[in-house]
């Protein structure tokens, strides 16, 4: 079926200001729904839809800060006659890692996904779901095993806190929808930030993360850093019950303190100004309530790029641990898998420096019949193998429900 892009603009370079352009129903879900696998890279947030089509270029993947190779393929371009070229893409957790980043041929912008009254609308029937295999790596019990030798290396004094991970690997006798799978996972948390970016040779990176790592808009930044979570209920009384509890639990609060404190000093040294609330708040999903803080601050100067930014946060607490090379080391031991891009960060900049860059969790990387998923929770000295096997479970489900299949 043929998708038009109506009612988006070729390029847009801030926030989506609805006063100014005039847009009919459907603008960002036009979007959704025009999506393709390997030429396209799409990207929704609270701030604006995206959907890129095509490469004009690719990053060069070397020895150099992303940042700077973001800069000099920019401004490479714009000297060349782009005059606003976008950079979209993933970059990986480990610092040496690949990345996947591109300036896709033409960029299409649209509102927020969730000021679209159509993506309320039910999800058309796409026909049958594969029959999925599922394959834990590693094992519950091996996780949580791996969960109770951390806490006992932090209650020797060792290290402070780690986020370990586990996956699920899918397989099925034919390639996964990605277009119908981004769909669900759009339209279950539209106020999300829901991605789908090639992440190399024959791979998709397609999920729908909670958390904004940084934007930048002119000398402002936002940050929105989440740790602490707590699965939803189906049942009104006990979601809310659980909602309290996360609010009130000493040891989430903590772990919520230290990414916050983390996110304080890394930005500022970039800032004029850096308000940081003092206590969290809640942000929910689908599947999850979470702790939430908004970092705002002012640039000090104007040539700070959302990418430096997001490079200087990268890894957060959140998603590694602390401190940070020791974390990634005891990751490293634990983990009998490469995270690739999980855990790395998805988004987009332009030539100005302007960008949102996301954390890249509750996610899939697709690779012909196969689905890996990942989820991580967060351990310190008062975790319990239980509660974060059963938090990892929890946090599968957004991407369990999109593609049909249970653990």
């Amino acid at each position: 079926m043929s998708v038009s892009l109506h009612d988006t603009t070729a390029y847009e370079p801030t926030a989506y200001d609805p006063t100014a352009t005039p847009v009919s129903p459907g603008a960002a879900t036009s979007l959704l729904d025009a999506y393709r696998p390997t030429t396209d890279r799409f990207l929704a947030t609270p701030r604006r839809t995206l959907l890129g089509r095509g490469t004009t270029a690719l990053v060069p993947d070397d020895s150099r800060p992303p940042a700077v190779r973001v800069r000099e393929t920019l401004d490479g371009l714009r000297r060349a006659g782009n005059a606003a070229p976008v950079v979209v893409g993933a970059l990986p957790f480990a610092p040496d890692g690949p990345s996947a980043l591109a300036v896709p041929e033409s960029v299409h912008w649209a509102p927020p996904l969730r000021e679209d009254p159509l993506v309320a609308l039910a999800v058309p029937h796409e026909g049958d779901r594969p029959d999925w295999r599922v394959r834990e790596v590693p094992e519950a019990a091996v996780y949580g095993a791996a969960v109770a030798s951390a806490v006992a290396r932090m209650r020797a004094g060792e290290f402070d806190k780690v986020v370990l991970a586990r996956t699920l690997e899918l397989t099925s006798g034919q390639e996964p929808d990605l277009p119908a799978m981004l769909r669900r996972l759009a339209r279950r948390d539209p106020a999300g930030y829901t991605f789908a970016v090639p992440s190399g040779p024959g791979r998709t990176l397609v999920g729908a993360s909670p958390e904004l790592l940084v934007a930048r808009q002119g000398g402002l930044l936002t940050a929105n850093p989440l740790a602490g979570s707590a699965p939803r209920s189906e049942d009104l009384a006990e979601d809310v019950r659980r909602a309290v509890a996360l609010l009130e639990s000493e040891k989430d609060l903590h772990e919520h303190a230290v990414v916050v404190a983390a996110v304080r000093e890394a930005l500022a040294p970039f800032c004029a100004s850096l308000e940081v609330p003092e206590r969290p708040t809640l942000v929910r999903t689908a599947a999850m309530w979470h702790l939430s803080t908004t970092v705002t601050g002012e640039l000090a100067r104007p040539d700070t790029t959302a990418l430096d930014l997001a490079s200087a946060l990268h890894p957060t607490p959140a998603v590694c641990g602390t401190p940070t090379d020791l974390a990634r080391r005891v990751i490293a031991e634990s983990e009998p898998f490469d995270r690739g891009a999980y855990t790395g960060m998805v988004g987009w900049q332009d030539a100005d420096g302007d960008g949102e860059w996301v954390v890249t969790i509750r996610c899939a990387e697709a690779e012909g019949d196969t689905l890996r998923l990942f989820a991580g929770a967060g351990v310190v000295a008062a975790s319990t193998p239980e509660a974060e096997t059963a938090e990892t479970a929890a946090k599968f489900r957004t991407f369990l429900h999109a593609v049909g299949a249970s653990l």
